[in-house]
């Protein structure tokens, strides 16, 4: 039924989704049915208490294995802190990353994640995947427009749905030195 009102300058020139918020949902679902459905063939073949078993050894091994990548980065931002006040170039220590990331999929109940977080932990995966990541992010930035993250930040701010911009700053006229009236406490009165 046509009601004879304009349309909607808007609907015709709404941005598509991209590939990934249209696909990620979908292939998170069919992960999700994969596992269930391999943790229950695996429960069927060897027992429900083997499946628990592996859980919780994949639990704890993703927790040990987070906790250890995550003191190594500290100790590597202390090193390389102490490097850059010396005057010395630091040492680049990577690899925590997609270690702790391997320890959160070893984390995640499901066979197929403890799989990959296993592989994320092998010393020649890690750097495989993190030269594909490298190349990756190079050649996004290098298709990115020209500009720094401010400018982005700046953009985003400016072109704001109302398409007001307000810049200024904010000058008070009472003196600093008069008397204030007592203020509540922030949290509210008490009673």
């Amino acid at each position: 039924m046509t009601t004879g009102a304009p349309a909607s300058p808007h609907s015709a020139s709404r941005p598509r989704r991209s590939r990934l918020r249209t696909f990620l949902p979908l292939g998170v679902a069919a992960w999700l049915v994969l596992e269930i459905w391999l943790l229950t063939l695996v429960a069927g073949a060897a027992g429900g208490f083997t499946v628990f078993l592996l859980l919780v050894v994949g639990f704890v091994l993703g927790a040990v294995v987070i906790k250890r990548a995550g003191r190594r980065a500290f100790r590597n931002l202390g090193e390389t802190l102490q490097a850059r006040q010396s005057g010395e170039e630091p040492k680049g220590g990577g690899g925590n990353g997609l270690m702790m990331l391997g320890g959160l999929l070893l984390m995640l109940p499901g066979l197929i994640s403890d799989v990959l977080g296993l592989l994320l932990l092998v010393p020649p995966v890690q750097k495989a995947v993190s030269r594909m990541a490298e190349r990756s992010i190079d050649r996004r930035l290098r298709e990115a427009t020209p500009g720094s993250f401010g400018d982005a930040f700046q953009q985003a701010r400016i072109h704001r749905p109302d398409g007001k911009v307000v810049q200024g700053e904010v000058i008070r006229d009472e003196p600093s030195s008069a008397p204030r009236e007592p203020r509540p406490p922030a949290g509210g009165c008490r009673r």
